[in-house]
């Protein structure tokens, strides 16, 4: 499998899935065709609009490329934790003039109109996040000739995984830029993430599944790294973020790299959910107190985050991103991953040289 799911792309560089409209179509093209392996990021669109980004890639290129999607999420929220979060919000509200968002606004990311879509038009790859899809899907998707691949953050999440029949884990270390790809929410657990190269380890030792390795991932020597560590390829999300390709708004790419910005944070300001993000004044503001209540928050913030943008506001944003954010290039995707290619090559003839190691 592992040999079958790489062969799929020359360069073992995968580009994250990054939801709300930084995976989009051309990022995805531009990557695939230069020998990595596109993604198209599913994550709050509608069944359609994944339809309509599929066929506009199809038009785009030949080479493989995949599709994320969000598992629906099971309905343990404090109802009144939310309504205390919106009243602490009301500020916000004002400063920017608009409504909250209905926290009771779906659930399941609408799962099942996406998977029947994918059944009926099968892409080469899919990949899941928040959870395990169930063997039954995987198999239908198998039948179909479609990869699969699910996000774990821990060794016992990667056995669940291969229970379910998968092709490969995603090890997504606590690096990560955006949300953590935990199949449970569990606040108790928060802050206690493990780093990418011990998680890649541990997974390595417990599962016999491919492994692609995610999470801070900028450089070359560190796709190096991570297959030396037992990988099959790495995924980057951040590194394409800065990309022009990518569909992140211009305060957001400009923000990598600026020194206001020194550091991320895992919070769960914006969605309820920990996710990794450069620290603004906002998630200073509020993730101290955000409670842990997926998708409710992230309806809830979507209105401020979406004004917020529109004024070129980054202390209102979700800025996601991983901790190599400051190691950003801006550079044609297709071009970054021939220049990653090119390092790893360099990296691997140090690793094989004893001269190169010092």
């Amino acid at each position: 499998m592992s040999s079958a799911l790489t062969d799929l792309f020359p360069h073992p560089i995968v580009q994250a899935p990054m939801a709300g409209g930084v995976s989009v179509p051309h990022l995805a093209q531009a990557v695939s065709e230069a020998g990595g392996l596109g993604f198209l990021a599913a994550g709050y669109k509608t069944a359609d609009g994944m339809y309509q980004e599929i066929k506009q890639l199809r038009g785009l290129t030949k080479r493989p490329f995949g599709v994320n999607l969000f598992m629906p999420q099971p309905d343990h929220t404090d109802r009144s934790a939310v309504e205390v979060y919106a009243h602490q919000l009301a500020g916000e509200a004002a400063w920017y003039e608009v409504e909250l968002g209905d926290p009771d606004s779906g659930r399941d990311d609408g799962y099942d109109a996406k998977l029947a879509v994918l059944l009926d038009n099968p892409v080469p790859v899919v990949s899941f996040h928040f959870g395990v899809p169930s063997r039954e899907v995987v198999d239908s998707l198998h039948r179909l000739g479609t990869y699969t691949l699910v996000t774990a953050t821990t060794a016992e999440e990667a056995l669940a995984v291969e229970r379910a029949g998968a092709d490969a884990v995603i090890a997504q270390g606590m690096e990560a830029g955006g949300h953590q790809g935990t199949h449970r929410d569990l606040p108790e657990s928060d802050g206690s993430g493990i780093g990418l190269l011990s998680l890649v380890a541990q997974i390595r030792e417990t599962v016999s599944l491919p492994i692609v390795a995610a999470g801070g991932i900028m450089r070359g020597s560190q796709i190096a790294a991570v297959l030396a560590a037992g990988a099959t390829a790495a995924q980057l999300g951040t590194a394409f973020l800065a990309t022009p390709e990518s569909g992140a708004a211009a305060v957001h790419k400009q923000a990598l790299t600026n020194p206001l910005f020194v550091r991320t944070e895992l919070t769960r300001a914006f969605s309820g959910r920990p996710a990794r993000g450069l620290v603004n004044r906002f998630l200073r503001e509020h993730g101290p107190y955000a409670p842990a209540a997926y998708p409710d928050v992230h309806h809830l913030t979507a209105p401020l985050r979406k004004k917020a943008a529109a004024g070129g506001d980054a202390q209102g944003m979700a800025l996601w991103a991983g901790q190599g954010h400051r190691m950003a290039r801006e550079m044609p995707a297709g071009q970054l991953v021939e220049v990653l290619a090119a390092e790893l090559d360099v990296a691997r003839t140090a690793l094989s040289d004893k001269g190169g190691l010092r």
